[in-house]
């Protein structure tokens, strides 16, 4: 029976494969320095953006799906500002998206558990603010809904 279990959880391990974090080169990018940027500072960026997408496949696609389009296992992250997306007034669209922003930053930073089971890891130490950043950028630029 406990050969039975190693077996599978070999299996499910194997089945996600390297599950450790992929470096992430943002020297392209303009450095944010020390403290946190409570918004995206690469909204729109070309070259954060192409940056976001291979951080994303390498070490998120996993869990979200290429493209970030998610089979189910994770959150689409496409669909992470759609709230934002239908509201008319602006003021309340770009609080909609800045709330959004400070969502996203503190999941990555800090990910997230229930109950002891850890449902995304923390990426704080392993990815700069640049690549976060340069990820939010990415799936901004595949939003379900465009803004």
């Amino acid at each position: 029976m406990l050969c039975l279990a190693a077996a599978a959880a070999a299996m499910q391990a194997w089945a996600h494969g390297d599950v450790t974090p992929q470096a992430v080169d943002t020297t392209s990018l303009p450095q944010l320095g020390e403290g946190w940027r409570p918004e995206n500072p690469y909204r729109g960026n070309d070259a954060a953006i192409k940056i976001g997408s291979s951080a994303y496949n390498q070490n998120c696609a996993r869990c979200h799906g290429l493209e970030a389009i998610s089979g189910g296992i994770a959150p689409d992250l496409r669909k992470l500002d759609n709230d934002c997306a239908t509201l008319k007034d602006e003021a309340r669209k770009a609080a909609c998206v800045k709330e959004n922003d400070d969502y996203f930053l503190n999941t990555v930073r800090h990910g997230r558990s229930r109950n002891g089971a850890v449902y995304m890891p923390p990426f704080e130490g392993v990815f700069t603010q640049e690549a976060i950043w340069a990820v939010k950028s990415y799936l901004e630029a595949h939003r379900e809904k465009p803004l």
